[in-house]
């Protein structure tokens, strides 16, 4: 059995990620999500260990001081990070895992792990971007402003991925990262 390809999707927000990935997981037998840490409390109907790997603030920086986390932030007074131990479990048993993250997460995941697959989802437009910000119906002006302004700052970061699909219909980005997946899985020396 081989080992799995650790597969990071992200870019601006708004751009689709969650989208793309929960249609990925319905299209692609052999790939987890990843599950984060969190020392949120779980809500109502929420799993240890299927929805996020709940810690409490000591056990959290436990895991910083040990290294045990491949990207961690803060986010509202609670921490949110992704376990080195469940991605190479993974990666060990064979399966492909993804992590949907935002870009600044991305990078840092890359420093410790970069035999990962890194694939930047890119909106047709800046305009197109907007609109979806917008359409949200839950951002002030300033906060749209602030995350195109953030968003443009976020692509010129492309530069570090090692692809860009831009996400013009799910189907068709859907189609280009498993193109992109079989390709990695088919080649003859990994990085």
């Amino acid at each position: 059995m081989s080992r799995g390809l650790l597969i990071v999707l992200s870019g601006p927000s708004g751009v689709g990620k969650g989208t793309v990935c929960n249609a990925l997981r319905g299209k692609m037998d052999n790939i987890v999500y990843s599950v984060s840490a969190t020392t949120r409390h779980p809500r109502l109907g929420e799993e240890n260990g299927v929805n996020y790997f709940f810690k409490s603030r000591e056990q959290f920086n436990d895991m910083i001081e040990q290294d045990q986390l491949l990207e961690y932030a803060e986010y509202v007074g609670n921490y949110y990070g992704t376990p080195r131990d469940f991605v190479e479990q993974t990666l060990d048993n064979g399966q492909d895992i993804i992590l949907e993250i935002e870009v600044q997460g991305a990078l840092k995941v890359k420093e410790k792990f970069p035999k990962g697959i890194f694939i930047f989802l890119l909106p047709p437009s800046l305009d197109e971007l907007k609109d979806r910000i917008t359409g949200r119906g839950t951002e002030s002006q300033d906060t749209i402003d602030h995350r195109l302004s953030v968003a443009v700052d976020e692509i010129n970061l492309m530069e570090h991925y090692d692809y860009a699909v831009v996400n013009d219909q799910i189907d068709h980005a859907c189609k280009r990262i498993e193109s992109i997946v079989i390709a990695e899985h088919c080649k003859v020396k990994q990085k």
